[in-house]
């Protein structure tokens, strides 16, 4: 069976208003009714609807119904991997500002990264009957995210494309926009160019290095894992591992740093021994022209991510208010190139 089917079958053993319609003898209007606490529904009529609906373990889905009606008391989930990286407080931001649109509020957990903390959380928020929960995976193992994991709570992914099962997805061209800057060094005359990267058991850090490798690639330039450094998940440790690379008998001409820390610690190392080293880096971040180097960086709004993840959602909370089955969709927000200094 696959994943559709799945979730339709799903879908098709959950019990319906007019499920507990039947169960407790009255229509389905006077179900809604004596959910909404109506005066007009008798007080022994409103008690055998409860009973009805405790016995069935009906669920109203509230963020589909006020979706219909125009508002929405919705919760839903936000999971990310570090929210001090200025990223993932841009994206919370644009999230928050697309479902508050909709009356929607936004419950935020961080992972730090960890695998098993990013499960942890995911099923406290499917326990506690979120409406939807949009991810930034802390690994490649999305199985635990699969909705039919979770209850039927929706579920978005952001920065990383789903892996083994079938959900919506909204991503940033990380291996385009690492090519372009790339290619630029490339242009500029560079040919040892070196690479701070990013977990490989990640979607951006593998793919902004196969951008990276792709240009060398084309402009017929080696790829030497000398001038290559991986894992750094903080400033301090960017900066280690530029230090190290810039003493290397024949140091980078120019660095490529994957993400906005990885710049920020590989400038420091730069200006500590005052080398003539071009840097280039994904994200832009807050000061950037004020480092007084020329620097390239991989722009895009990371706000645009969190209001995609925001449209996502609400487009499969409200197919499943109309009972409809959609293929999931998958959005690629570009990026441009963007020179300081």
């Amino acid at each position: 069976m696959t994943v559709p089917q799945r979730r339709r079958a799903a879908d098709a053993s959950r019990p319906t208003l007019r499920d507990v319609a039947q169960h407790a003898q009255v229509s389905p209007m006077t179900v809604s009714r004596a959910l909404r606490e109506d005066a007009g529904v008798s007080a022994a009529t409103r008690a055998r609807v409860l009973d009805a609906v405790a016995s069935l373990g009906y669920r109203p889905n509230e963020a589909a119904r006020s979706l219909r009606l125009g508002r929405s008391d919705g919760l839903i989930g936000l999971v990310v991997t570090n929210l001090a990286n200025p990223f993932y407080s841009q994206l919370a931001l644009g999230l928050e500002a697309a479902l508050a649109d909709k009356g929607m509020r936004v419950m935020l957990g961080n992972t730090g990264e960890d695998p098993a903390r990013e499960r942890q959380l995911v099923h406290d928020f499917a326990s506690r009957r979120l409406d939807g929960v949009v991810v930034v995976p802390a690994s490649h193992d999305h199985r635990h995210l699969a909705p039919e994991a979770l209850g039927g709570m929706p579920v978005v992914l952001a920065a990383s494309p789903p892996v083994r099962i079938e959900v919506d997805a909204v991503l940033l061209d990380d291996f385009g926009g690492t090519w372009e800057a790339t290619r630029q060094l490339i242009d500029s005359g560079h040919h040892r160019i070196a690479f701070l990267g990013l977990p490989a058991a990640t979607w951006t850090g593998s793919e902004r290095y196969r951008g990276y490798c792709a240009a060398l690639e084309e402009a017929g330039i080696p790829i030497d894992e000398r001038y290559s450094a991986y894992r750094q998940r903080d400033v301090a440790t960017a900066e280690r591992s530029t230090t190290r690379l810039l003493e290397l008998p024949q140091p980078p001409t120019a660095i490529f740093a994957a993400n906005n820390r990885n710049t920020i610690g590989a400038y420091r190392a730069i200006r500590a021994r005052g080398a003539d080293v071009t840097l280039a880096g994904f994200d832009d971040f807050e000061l950037a022209d004020l480092l007084g180097l020329p620097l390239r960086v991989v722009g895009y709004d990371p706000g645009e991510l969190g209001r995609e993840a925001a449209r996502l959602l609400i487009d499969r909370i409200a197919a499943a208010a109309r009972g409809q089955a959609s293929r999931p969709q998958r959005v690629v927000i570009p990026t441009r190139i963007v020179e300081y200094g």
